[in-house]
């Protein structure tokens, strides 16, 4: 079978059933499973499935449902580990000034920063908040607004217009979804209205996200690819999708 019509067939058969997994789909055509993340990339680009963490769905099945902090933080622990380890690279110079996005990702990143760094931190997130709070040279800044239990983060108008008198020099990002063709996005318009004022307020942009992230697509759109300058992410992120987000000009770290 050519690679166009295994394609056509694995979107045909994700049309009727609605998900498939890589494995399903390896053993089916008899092919590897790098092979069949390959395929699901190409289809992902033309916009016939989509792609998510294990296999992929339908082009139309968008979630607008949100994991609580506890089920997101136990989801891929020691990958997000490492990520935080290797995002301590792109933390500004004593002096600086940083945002930490709300997020499980980014509060590992929080709770591995060194505690002699001189750092202004901005956060809307309440346990990123009082973990940094224990740091002695880290002057926290937390926004105010309505907070969101299911991620323990200020939103809303207040949120925003704090975060519009503000200039950083870094962003640090979490993301529910990442791909070429809808940017980075998420479940919650406020959620979104925020990352999306945090992206405005920086100088430098710097999602971090584990491999699951990438080629997957959520309800409200917050940044464009071209917003983001460094992608920190985890080795099983598809080559396909890494090749084609360096082509757009971001700079892709493997932890």
């Amino acid at each position: 079978m050519y690679a166009e019509e295994r394609q056509q067939a694995i979107a045909t058969l994700i049309g009727q059933r609605g998900r498939v997994s890589v494995a399903e789909l390896a053993d089916r055509y008899e092919v590897t499973t790098e092979t069949v993340r390959r395929d699901l990339a190409v289809l992902d680009r033309l916009g016939l499935i989509r792609r998510v963490h294990g296999g992929a769905v339908g082009a139309g099945a968008l979630t607008t449902i949100e994991l609580g902090t506890v089920e997101r933080d136990n989801t891929r622990a020691a990958e997000k580990d490492r990520i935080a380890e290797l995002a301590q690279r792109f933390l500004p110079r004593s002096g600086g000034s940083v945002l930490f996005d709300a997020g499980t990702t980014t509060a590992r990143v929080a709770a591995a920063v060194s505690t002699d760094l001189d750092l202004v931190a901005v956060t809307n997130s309440l346990p990123i908040a009082t973990r940094l709070t224990g740091f002695a040279g880290v002057r926290v800044q937390l926004l105010g607004g309505r907070v969101r239990g299911v991620t323990q983060a200020a939103v809303g108008a207040e949120t925003l217009r704090l975060l519009g008198e503000l200039r950083v020099d870094v962003a640090l990002v979490g993301t529910n979804g990442l791909t070429l063709r809808h940017g980075l996005s998420t479940p919650d318009p406020e959620e979104a209205a925020v990352k999306r004022a945090m992206i405005a307020a920086a100088d430098r942009v710097v999602v971090v996200a584990d491999a699951s992230k990438i080629g997957r697509e959520d309800f409200v759109r917050f940044g464009a690819v071209t917003d983001i300058d460094v992608l920190v992410t985890d080795t099983e992120i598809p080559s396909p999708a890494r090749a084609d987000l360096a082509e757009a000009g971001i700079e892709v770290v493997l932890a």
